[in-house]
């Protein structure tokens, strides 16, 4: 309209509280996330696994579905922390693929067509705005990750008694602490990398190989040395050194390997890294992302 017949009013609706200002973003974008047939099939999939473990809880306290089954208590698997890490292991790398179809393209997308002036000359700070695109991430992993996890936790309890939820309630912070550590690092590297490669296929491939690649460097470093310090290079093996701390499995020496020295056979011990140092390395990198971004959101972008 013309400004100059001054019919325009201020808006006069009510405003949306500050805190929750950023849910705007994955509000909009599950829309889109969620027209892509790959991914609504890859996310409905990603449902079978808690579907298989509810099953196996239900089956250990059911006699008569043993009995049909011709199959004994003993013989069903054992619902302990080692069960509930199994499932946090498969739904986190199930995560890991969903992220790797969503993240990537998030901030990319804003950068490529210049969008984010259009976000930040609006009561929309930065933090808000990288809060908003990580929690499109943050929000599906939940759904599939520490969500059914403390579900399938509640139903063993519910069918097991209170004795046995008063001795676990440590697994069910192992489940919810183990899958947000995860969440938070996908969510993390998912927008620095989209940030910096604007590229959706690229950034795809840089998400991968920073996976794997440095797996291969640390599988040859400790191959070459007979140590397992080289697994602190491998984030696949830092995110399962945490698990199992926080589930209780975690054991530092992690076999012998033998070796040839002076022609005589010799068994050395192969040590994993402490705990504290998989949590330091994986706080480092967040914190690295972190200020990666801040470098790179901005609402203007000088270029040389």
């Amino acid at each position: 309209m013309a400004v100059l017949e001054r019919s325009y009013k201020r808006y006069a609706g009510a405003l949306s509280p500050e805190w929750s200002r950023f849910l705007i973003i994955p509000r909009h974008a599950f829309r889109d996330v969620f027209r892509s047939k790959l991914f609504t099939g890859l996310y409905a999939l990603s449902f079978m696994a808690p579907l298989v473990f509810a099953i196996l809880i239900y089956l250990r306290h059911n006699t008569e579905a043993l009995a049909i089954m011709k199959l004994s208590v003993v013989n069903v698997l054992p619902i302990d922390a080692t069960f509930f890490l199994t499932f946090v292991e498969i739904q986190g790398w199930v995560g890991f693929f969903l992220a790797l179809l969503v993240g990537p393209q998030q901030v990319a997308r804003d950068l490529t067509n210049n969008g984010l002036p259009l976000y930040l000359c609006r009561p929309f700070s930065r933090s808000e705005y990288v809060v908003g695109k990580m929690s499109i991430v943050i929000l599906l992993l939940s759904s599939i990750t520490w969500v059914p996890g403390l579900i399938l936790f509640g139903l063993q309890s519910y069918l097991e008694g209170w004795s046995w939820f008063s001795q676990n309630i440590p697994i069910a912070s192992a489940i919810f602490l183990g899958s947000l550590v995860w969440i938070l690092l996908l969510a993390l590297l998912t927008q620095t990398i989209s940030a910096w490669v604007k590229w959706r296929l690229a950034a795809s491939a840089g998400l991968i190989g920073l996976f794997f690649i440095p797996s291969v460097f640390a599988a040859i470093l400790n191959q070459m040395l007979a140590t397992r310090w080289g697994n602190l290079l491998s984030l696949g093996s830092l995110i399962r050194s945490v698990w199992a701390g926080l589930f209780g499995t975690f054991v530092q020496q992690a076999g012998q390997v033998q070796r040839m020295r002076g022609g005589v056979i010799v068994e050395t011990a192969m040590v994993e890294p402490p705990l504290w140092a998989s949590w330091l390395i994986l706080f480092l990198i967040c914190a690295l992302c972190l200020w990666l971004l801040s470098r790179k959101v901005k609402a203007y972008e000088v270029v040389k």
